[in-house]
């Protein structure tokens, strides 16, 4: 098998909890923006130019409130800026990516990103293009879903209540696998510490923004710490 064959069947494998999740919540998303009277074409060009998951369903209450340009900025930046952390953490694995870099930068969600912070991949799989194929595919998951909601919102009647939980359930399922999969978890406890420690401070509402600086500093401490760890190793 070639390597890039290889990598596509490895990507598609990592991606498979993903995809699960992401039709259901294309399909939820697509669903209630028909109900805002917004088709099968919006639901395309809004997965395929936004590709926000969060925001996609905050901008279906933007349109039908008739929200401004400004406010939907602002709304956006606080909905969003969790991603300039992401980034911050993969500016050395996207390094070396080249011309596909910004279409990666563009791709970078929640769940794309805890998978690609999985760098203990098998002999033969290209890092650059296994990065490149997961966010691929993850956007094809959520455009499918989103067409999918808007074909199903158009024809059939719908209940959508608690569809939201999907994406709870979806983070559960990657949190575990990449647990079982490593014997490093300083960054999952990192992670989960902090947040209910800056949940606990801050409450439900603002927790999400210094959850995600402390997390981000603690993380870039740490990997120096286990670098020097497994260089006296």
């Amino acid at each position: 098998m070639s390597n890039r064959k290889k990598t596509i069947q490895y990507a598609f494998q990592k991606s498979i909890p993903i995809m699960t999740g992401y039709i259901v919540l294309g399909m939820g998303f697509g669903i209630l923006l028909q109900k805002q009277g917004y088709g099968l074409l919006w639901a395309f060009l809004m997965s395929l130019c936004i590709y926000a998951g969060s925001m996609q369903y905050v901008t279906i209450d933007l349109l039908g409130s008739g929200a401004s340009l400004v406010a939907t900025a602002l709304m956006t930046l606080m909905v969003n800026i969790r991603h300039v952390f992401y980034g911050i953490t993969m500016l050395t694995k996207y390094q070396k990516a080249g011309r596909k870099k910004p279409y990666l930068i563009f791709a970078l969600t929640d769940e794309t990103f805890s998978v690609v912070c999985d760098v203990d991949l098998p002999e033969g799989v290209e890092e650059n293009a296994y990065y490149f194929w997961i966010s691929l595919l993850d956007q094809i998951y959520w455009v499918l879903g989103s067409l999918l909601g808007s074909i199903i919102g158009s024809t059939l009647p719908f209940n959508s209540a608690g569809v939201e939980f999907s994406m709870t359930a979806l983070f559960v399922v990657i949190f575990v696998e990449q647990w079982e999969k490593t014997k490093q978890h300083f960054p999952a406890l990192c992670g989960v510490l902090l947040s209910l420690l800056s949940l606990f401070i801050f409450g439900a509402d603002d927790f999400l923004i210094p959850a995600m600086i402390g997390i981000t500093i603690a993380l870039l401490i740490g990997e120096k710490w286990m670098e020097k760890g497994e260089t006296r190793a």
